[in-house]
């Protein structure tokens, strides 16, 4: 018989929505500090410069007040889960053949005002988030959705630090939102209780099919830092490389991820 599906993680719409302002923040300060040069430079997402990948961050968030000016679809229950959105679109992991969306923005400061007042205006701080908007994956409920933007900005601002050699801060709750969606996309993904990973001091979850562990410590653990954890689950880093340099521990025979990482290829 396999494993029993665990019920999905509630996430609280206030306290996402906050984590998406501050985060969007720190990137848009720390934009507006960018050089011509350092601008241009490259980045690890194929061809694409410092300019199209800040660009490209203003256009994610942007996203959210675009599918909220379409009809909302047809309920009540949406088309895609929070954890069938990783599998269904890699909005993290560029599409190496898009266009760079620098072109069509010069001026980055006002796109980021723009979508800033944008958002501010048409997601609301009350309510319980429960809205559908009709996103290129199917609908998805608002709540859900910013839960997803958190995962493109901090995967995003970790890229802009690598480019750039900067420390743009994470908020916490953001951090918090991405390592746990990208925890729990991991446990569905491969079902079961042989296997506990840990990213303190966000998430802990257990996954793969074999002897379940119920009680004292756990035969197969597998434990690393979120950031490491994010580039880990984003093919940032490599799982190889990750251990030889010691940023993640795995102890016991099953506690190896290498086949089941990246999460968003």
């Amino acid at each position: 018989m396999p494993p029993a599906k665990k019920r999905p993680r509630a996430y609280d719409h206030l306290r996402t929505r906050t984590a998406v302002l501050a985060q969007y923040a720190h990137v848009r300060d720390a934009v507006a500090a960018l050089t011509p040069q350092q601008l241009a430079r490259p980045t690890r997402l194929g061809d694409w410069t410092v300019r199209d990948l800040v660009a490209h961050i203003a256009l994610g968030l942007g996203s959210v007040s675009r599918d909220l000016a379409l009809p909302e679809p047809p309920g009540p229950k949406p088309a895609t889960t929070l954890l069938e959105w990783p599998p269904a679109v890699a909005a993290v992991v560029r599409d190496p053949g898009a266009s760079a969306p620098a072109a069509d923005h010069p001026d980055l400061l006002a796109l980021y005002g723009e979508v800033e007042a944008a958002f501010l205006a048409d997601v609301p701080a009350s309510g319980t988030g429960d809205r559908l908007l009709p996103t290129r994956v199917g609908s998805m409920r608002l709540t859900d959705y910013l839960v997803t933007r958190t995962v493109e900005l901090v995967v995003h601002t970790d890229d802009l630090n690598e480019a750039l050699g900067l420390e743009i801060p994470y908020d916490r709750q953001a951090l918090a939102a991405c390592t746990r969606l990208l925890a729990d996309t991991l446990a569905d993904r491969a079902p079961g209780g042989s296997v506990e990973v840990r990213v303190p001091p966000f998430a802990v979850v257990q996954c793969i099919g074999g002897p379940k562990h119920t009680r004292g410590t756990p035969p197969n653990v597998v434990e690393t830092s979120p950031l490491t954890w994010i580039r880990l689950a984003t093919g940032r880093t490599e799982w190889a490389r990750a251990l030889e340099e010691a940023e993640v521990s795995a102890s016991g025979e099953r506690a190896d991820l290498a086949a089941l990482l990246p999460l968003l290829r």
